[in-house]
C-alpha cells in the first residue's frame, strides 16, 4: 500500500468517525430534549471553552516540536547520504594520477561497494534498521586498496593521504548513517501523540457542535488535519522513508553504472 493510500485511508477514516460520532450524538441529545424549549438548551461554559482552547494549544505545541524533530532527524540522514557518496566519488577522482590498472581495480571495489549498498543494503536498513555485514566488508576492501599502493612519484604522494582521508569520511558517514536507520521517535512520544490526538478531538464534543453543514465540515476537517499532521510524523520518522530506496539518490547521481541507472 503506498503511503499516499494510506494517508487519504487515515484522513478519511478520522473524518468519518467524527462526523458519525457527531451525529449520532446531537441525534441522542434532541430525543432526550424533546418537549423542552429551546430556552432551556445548556450553554457551553466559559471556562469550558478555555480548557479546550488550552489543551488544543498545548498540543499543537508538542505536535510542532515533533514534526521539527523528525524533519531534523531526517536531514541529518540525508546529508550522512551525501558526505558518503561524496567521499567516495573523491577518491576515485584523485586516483586519476596513478596508473590505469590501480585507477580500474579502485573503480571496481568502489562499484561493488555502490551496488551493494543501493541494491540490498539500502532495502535490508529500512526494514530491519540495520546495515549489512558484507557493505562493511566492501568498504574494508576499499579502503585496504588504498592504503597498501605506496605512491611511486610526487603526483602519488600529494594525492595518497588525500585518498585517505576521504575513505576516512565515508566510513564516518557511513557510521552516521547507521545511527540515523532507527526511528527517531521511542514508543512514549507516539503514545502521547495519539492519546493527545484522541483527547484533543474528543474535546469538540462538548462545545454543542450542531448538525449545520459548516459546524459539521469544521469538526470534519480539524479531524482529518490532526490526522494528517500524525502521518507526517510517522512518515517522517523513518529518516530513509518507509518504502523504495528514493533516498539513495546521491549514490545514483554520483555512480550510475554501479547503482543500476546506466
Amino acid at each position: 500500500m503506498s503511503e499516499w493510500l494510506v494517508l487519504a485511508t487515515v484522513m478519511a477514516a478520522a473524518c468519518a468517525v467524527v462526523l458519525v460520532v457527531t451525529l449520532l450524538s446531537q441525534r441522542r441529545t434532541r430525543d432526550a430534549a424533546d418537549g423542552l424549549e429551546a430556552a432551556e438548551a445548556p450553554e457551553t461554559p466559559d471556562v469550558l471553552e478555555y480548557m479546550v482552547m488550552m489543551v488544543g494549544v498545548v498540543y499543537a505545541i508538542v505536535l510542532g516540536l515533533a514534526i521539527a524533530g523528525v524533519w531534523e532527524a531526517r536531514g541529518a540522514a540525508q546529508d550522512a547520504v551525501r558526505a558518503e557518496a561524496q567521499a567516495l566519488y573523491e577518491v576515485t577522482q584523485r586516483a586519476q594520477v596513478y596508473p590505469a590498472d590501480f585507477r580500474e581495480q579502485l573503480r571496481t571495489n568502489v562499484d561493488a561497494y555502490v551496488a551493494e549498498v543501493v541494491e540490498e543494503e539500502w532495502p535490508r536498513m529500512i526494514d530491519h534498521e540495520e546495515l549489512s555485514p558484507r557493505g562493511t566488508e566492501l568498504l574494508a576492501t576499499v579502503r585496504t586498496g588504498v592504503a597498501e599502493r605506496e605512491p611511486v612519484n610526487e603526483l602519488e604522494a600529494q594525492a595518497y593521504q588525500p585518498m585517505l582521508d576521504q575513505v576516512a569520511a565515508a566510513e564516518d558517514a557511513r557510521n552516521a548513517r547507521a545511527s540515523g536507520a532507527e526511528e527517531t521517535l521511542p514508543g512514549i512520544v507516539w503514545f502521547g501523540l495519539i492519546s493527545g490526538a484522541v483527547v484533543t478531538i474528543g474535546l469538540i464534543f462538548t462545545m454543542q457542535i450542531g448538525r449545520s453543514f459548516r459546524e459539521l465540515l469544521l469538526a470534519g476537517l480539524f479531524s482529518a488535519l490532526i490526522a494528517f499532521l500524525l502521518f507526517l510524523v510517522w512518515d517522517f520518522d523513518a529518516p530513509f522513508g518507509r518504502s523504495g530506496t528514493e533516498s539513495a539518490d546521491a549514490f545514483r547521481q554520483l555512480f550510475p553504472g554501479a547503482a543500476g541507472t546506466g
